[in-house]
């Protein structure tokens, strides 16, 4: 008589290990899911990462940028001056009485250089646009430098530096004014003649703030600059300001063209590479100097004539015959 008492062992055992197989199969699935995402995770936080470092790179980059760049026109860390059109006439206005003159001496009666076959005079500024004696030394000469300029007498270029950027409150004006003198240099040199004289003439006192970025970019189009925004973003952006203080330092190293001249302070003027120690505010004594300068250069550069016992120098009055 067979019976039925259900499953063999043989038979409940196999269903364990279908059931064991099973589980095993769903932890290996759920475990290479887990895994899947924990990949996935890692690849966008990597990606967010790298692209945070990017925006960072660039905008250290585009902050810093800038501070690299050497203006263009600049020769010597100096920048000639091309034009001089109207800036005597805007200055008309300046008082007389602040121009000392020599005692005994007229300004009006005081000899010029003249242009002539030789090398016209070199006038040299090292300008700090905060100093006083810098504004004192270019109201009282604006208007011989520009006829001088003008007929060709003379050649003349303007070195900003920033000896004094620690008398203004901590807004370092000084060295951010010789960087928009530098931008306006280079993007419009027409008028950078103006734009320096304008700068002396409304001359910030020290230690206070000073112009503002804008403000000195807003002084920019008052004197007629072109490319407004391009010249705008130069001033503001500061993008000469490291050049301007690469360039004090140089000057305070030694001043090219020299004897071994360094920069100590501003202004220091220099004719025919001999510095100005005359009054400031004297411009009938600075125009003798630069005359003296311009007459040893004359009697330096002249040659021997074909014969040769008659040097090019002033013929001695004859003498009468006894």
């Amino acid at each position: 008589m067979s019976t039925d008492s259900g499953d063999t062992p043989s038979s409940a055992t196999d269903r364990r290990e279908a059931v064991r197989e099973k589980a095993k199969r769903v932890h290996v699935r759920q475990s290479r899911a887990r895994l899947a995402r924990r990949i996935s995770l890692g690849v966008l936080a990597t990606g967010a990462v790298a692209a945070v470092a990017a925006v960072v790179v660039w905008s250290v980059t585009s902050t810093m940028g800038g501070r690299d760049l050497t203006p263009e026109t600049a020769s010597s860390d100096g920048f000639a001056v091309s034009d001089v059109t109207g800036v005597a006439s805007e200055q008309g206005a300046i008082d007389d009485s602040a121009v000392e003159a020599t005692p005994g001496s007229d300004k009006a009666a005081t000899p010029a250089p003249t242009a002539s076959a030789t090398a016209p005079v070199d006038i040299r500024v090292y300008v700090d646009y905060l100093s006083p004696g810098a504004r004192e030394w270019q109201l009282a000469n604006v208007d011989q430098l520009t006829t001088w300029v003008d007929e060709g007498a003379a050649t003349l270029s303007y070195h900003p530096v920033s000896m004094l950027t620690a008398k203004s409150n901590g807004t370092k004006y000084s060295l951010r004014a010789a960087a928009a003198a530098a931008c306006v240099a280079t993007h419009d040199e027409n008028v950078f003649f103006a734009y320096n004289t304008e700068l002396l003439t409304r001359q910030p006192a020290m230690d206070t703030d000073g112009f503002s970025d804008v403000e000195l970019a807003d002084l920019a189009q008052a004197v007629g600059a072109g490319d407004p925004d391009t010249l705008r973003s130069c001033i503001e952006d500061g993008d000469y300001v490291q050049w301007a203080k690469d360039a004090t330092e140089r000057a305070i190293a030694g001043i090219p063209d020299t004897d071994g001249l360094q920069l100590t302070g501003t202004p220091m003027i220099l004719v025919n590479g001999q510095p100005y120690m005359g009054a400031l505010k004297d411009a009938a004594e600075f125009s003798q100097f630069v005359l003296t300068s311009a007459s040893d250069a004359f009697y330096t550069d002249q040659t021997p004539t074909p014969t040769p016992a008659a040097p090019a120098t002033p013929a001695a009055p004859a003498t009468p015959e006894g």
